[in-house]
Order: C-alpha cells, then structure tokens, then sequence
C-alpha cells in the first residue's frame, strides 16, 4: 500500500499560504501536466426496489455493476441529497455489485421530506436492512462529506460487516464543523455567497443561522420551502467548488431536501452526543480506509481528516489539490485510485 499519508502536493509550486488565484492556476498546471482518472462510462443499474423499514419509511435502493462481483454500498451526502446519477461511476462496474441507498426523506425514498423518526441512528439501520435484504455478508462502504459521517457511525456499530471503508471529505459532526459551515467561518471565504445566505435573517435570528433556517424549512407553506430552500442551498453549492460555480435561479426538489435534512440533523447535533465519531474511533482502528480530502475544501475543514487518520492504525490519508467536491479532477482521480486499492481485499 502507499505510505499513510499522501498530499499529491509539488513542493516547487506550493507556498505556505495562497490566493485564490494561485489556488487555480497551480490546479491548471496539474491538470495540463497530469493524466487523470475519470468516472467510468455510464451503466445501468439491474436492480431497483423500495424497502418498507417501518411504518413510516420506504427506502429506495439501486444495484448496478456486476451481481457477482464485490459488495459496496455508496453513501451519499448532505443530509438530503439522494444518490445522484453518476454516484455509482466511481467504482469499476465490472469488479464491484455496487448498491445506493437513499436515505429517509430524500432522493426517492418515500415520504419525501419526512422528519419523523428521521435520525442517525435510524438511518444506519436502514443500512443493514437492505444489506440483510440482499443477502449480502459484509461490504465495503463508500461516502462522501455527510456520507462519511453516515459510514463512520454505520462502522462504529456495525464493524464486522465492513470491509473497508472509502471516505471522501471527513465531516465529524461536532458543534464546531457545523458553526464553521454556518456561523461565518466557510463565509469568510465565499462572502458574496454568505451575503446572500444570512440576508433573511434580523439580527436576533443571526445568532443561529440553522435554527432560523429550520423554523422557516418547516413550514407549511411550500412557497417559504422554497425560498428558504433555495437561499440555503446556493450558499452550500458555492462553498463545495474550488471554481466558481454559476448558480441555477430554478429551485430544485433535492435544494429543498437537502437544505430541511442539513437543519434537521445539524439543530439536533447529528443526533449523536458530541465528538461521537472520534470518541468510538476504536471501534474500527483496524478496518482498512483510504481518506481522501481536498487540501483546499472551504465546506468540511481538512483538519476533521487528519485527526481521524491520526486515531486509525490502518489507514493512508491523501490531500488532493481539489475543493470539498468530488466532481474536481484530482479527487475523481483519488477516488478512482482508491476503488481500485480496495479490490485486492476481495
């Protein structure tokens, strides 16, 4: 395996602090320099189906690739964006039987929007229903910014059905991730997008943009869902890019979903106590992980990946020149590399 920790970082083209301009203009230089990995081509999936967990929840999951091959579960982000259509292009389809899953209130999952019983624990067991409803033994699990969190709980109590584990852009879920993303500290580098984001609000609301989010997401006009929604979400959109993003004006299903799951799981802490994935880190210090987060990633901060890597005795972790995306060349790349590592434990 490659040593532990890997920063894909030349040393004569990195300064100690950089403009965004430089930021760009070193990612051209790699990108013109150096072959990347892509997505695999498009495929379809083989199997589509609902799972009814409770009384409530139906949950949708896919399976694609090939039905013999290696079980992984692909973890998607937010809270609430579902499993988009080129999730399932990070991994070989030809090695990998590869199952998405979206969670409770999001994506096709049905109700959409259901709060209720919507929680963290809740959604790792929905997890191993489907796991157990395929017939599937252990799987390695794949996830990305809210996804790994999702995974490292889904690890931390389940760690005899995984694997490996794949984690793209380490959100740990404490009190300070979420002030940083949204008390000012992400804004302070996209403040024409936090402008936009903190407008709503008087000054008394200003103290907790979540909780003001929230009381305005919850509401039983679906016109404020919308405009709560669409605010909420163009500032998320702008912070995960390492390039500027053009933002839609059309006001999508999943810019609703995502921006009621973020609130709903961040006022209620993530639903677990705080510091619960480095505290129950032992749990799994010996399953094998790749993380890899981008050095420049305004969303999730890259310190929340080295002091996981720090506590795990099995693991490499890779800084790419990327923002928090996994769409940005040099993370696909790493991500690719990665699927490929983990085929050897198979």
């Amino acid at each position: 395996m490659r040593p532990r920790v890997q920063k894909r970082e030349y040393p004569n083209l990195t300064k100690k602090y950089f403009s965004y301009n430089i930021v760009l203009i070193i990612k051209f230089i790699l990108e013109v320099n150096m072959e990347f990995k892509t997505l695999f081509p498009d495929f379809e999936s083989f199997d589509k189906g609902y799972l009814k967990v409770d009384d409530t929840h139906e949950i949708y999951f896919e399976q694609a690739g090939n039905p013999n091959g290696a079980p992984v579960v692909f973890v998607h982000g937010g809270p609430g964006c579902g499993c988009g259509a080129n999730s399932k292009r990070f991994l070989d389809p030809t090695f990998y039987r590869i199952v998405t899953i979206d969670q409770r209130g999001c994506g096709k999952s049905r109700p959409f929007l259901e709060l209720k019983d919507n929680n963290t624990e809740n959604l790792a067991k929905d997890m191993e229903k489907i796991r157990e409803h395929l017939g599937i033994d252990k799987w390695l699990v794949y996830g990305g910014s809210w996804g790994t969190t999702l995974s490292l709980y889904y690890a931390e109590n389940y760690p005899k059905r995984v694997v490996g584990l794949i984690l793209r852009g380490i959100f740990l879920g404490r009190d300070e991730d979420i002030k940083w993303l949204y008390q000012g500290g992400a804004g302070m580098f996209f403040p024409e997008a936090f402008d936009i984001f903190k407008a709503p609000f008087t000054e008394e609301e200003s103290k907790d943009y979540v909780q003001s989010y929230y009381k305005y997401l919850t509401s039983d006009d679906y016109e404020t869902k919308k405009r709560y929604g669409k605010s909420f979400s163009a500032f998320e959109n702008s912070v995960v890019a390492l390039e500027p993003r053009v933002i839609s004006e059309e006001v999508t299903d999943e810019d609703i979903s995502m921006a009621i799951m973020e609130c709903h799981y961040f006022v209620n802490n993530c639903f677990f106590e705080e510091n619960y994935i480095l505290n129950n880190v032992e749990k799994i210090k010996d399953i094998p992980t790749i993380i890899i987060h981008g050095r420049y990633d305004v969303d999730c901060r890259p310190v929340g990946a080295h002091l996981l890597n720090e506590k795990l005795n099995n693991s490499k972790l890779i800084f790419p020149i990327s923002g928090h995306t996994s769409f940005d060349p040099p993370m696909t790349h790493e991500l690719i590399l990665a699927q490929e590592e983990f085929k050897k434990l198979f």
